[in-house]
């Protein structure tokens, strides 16, 4: 069991609407004897707070624990860069859906005690790295917990690239794009695209296309070790971008080539002991309500 002397609290930035959640957090870790170290673009939420103030980077060298305060594309942004650390990440749901962010701010200070007292579990997520290749020299890279997608940007026009896995050919694809997901995201931007829901503990990767020409083009599912890469085709008349998690994108142009693999650091995350995937899929997806369950 780890034990958390220095608990990081960061969380979505310039919104003032999670002060109150912060303020009950704060208050109450301190109240446990846990040192905080508060995230400095979130300081001005809590004036006269007392507590240290450091960025990200430092957050994760230096805490045993961090909790983000938002919703699922706060810890989004957040887990990209704690992975590196390994530092262990919980979220306190501040936003819509909340899949990621799973402690309710009304069980707050029971569902982190909880966790402070040793009383979680925990999984492990992976992330998807890609760099972009411009003629033989990489031109961009990024990370992703959810989902790397090929899109036509503000274009309507479709795309046409071609799709290599494990250097084995496997399409050339005309559509408005392709969504490659990691089992966290597969309940994002792939499940809006028709794509399967993948378990957590899967080792997979979804590769959903969007709108393809050829309707027999459906959503493939491969090894989560595979090294995915695609190739824009030299006669597009547009520019597609190449998104990660929806928050960072890089513009392609023809002939350039996107390398696609599991990163190596993963993120680990805990959730309540109560914590269950399917009933997060139930409520939060509205299979049915909860109380006709027997």
């Amino acid at each position: 069991m780890e034990e958390f002397k220095r608990v990081g609290v960061t969380g979505r930035q310039g919104k003032a609407h999670i002060d109150g959640t912060l303020k009950r957090l704060t208050h109450f870790l301190h109240s446990q004897g846990v040192a905080v170290s508060l995230d400095e673009q979130l300081s001005d939420l809590l004036p006269d707070h007392g507590f240290d103030v450091c960025d990200r980077a430092e957050m994760g060298k230096t805490c045993d624990l961090v909790v983000v305060v938002g919703g699922d594309g706060s810890l989004l942004g957040a887990g990209r860069e704690l992975s590196v650390y390994d530092v262990p990440v919980v979220g306190v749901n501040r936003g819509r859906l909340g899949f990621l962010t799973d402690v309710s701010p009304d069980e707050l200070e029971t569902s982190i005690g909880e966790i402070l007292a040793g009383q979680y579990r925990m999984e492990s997520r992976f992330l998807l790295e890609a760099k972009v290749e411009r003629k033989g020299k990489t031109i961009g890279c990024g990370d992703a917990l959810n989902d790397v997608v090929l899109h036509p940007g503000i274009s309507t026009k479709i795309i046409e690239f071609e799709l290599f896995i494990e250097d084995q050919f496997v399409y050339r694809q005309r559509s408005d794009g392709l969504i490659m997901a990691t089992p966290t995201g597969s309940t994002a931007y792939a499940l809006s695209g028709g794509g399967p829901i993948m378990h957590p503990k899967l080792d997979a990767i979804v590769l959903v296309p969007m709108y393809p020409h050829m309707l027999t083009n459906r959503p493939l599912v491969v090894d989560g070790n595979s090294q995915l890469k695609l190739v824009i085709h030299e006669g597009n008349e547009i520019h597609p971008r190449i998104s990660f998690d929806g928050q960072v994108d890089i513009e392609l142009a023809p002939d350039d080539v996107i390398l696609i693999r599991k990163k190596q650091q993963q993120l680990r995350l805990l959730h309540p002991l109560n914590h269950n995937f399917y009933e997060a899929c139930r409520s939060k997806l509205r299979w049915y309500p909860n109380d006709d369950v027997q």
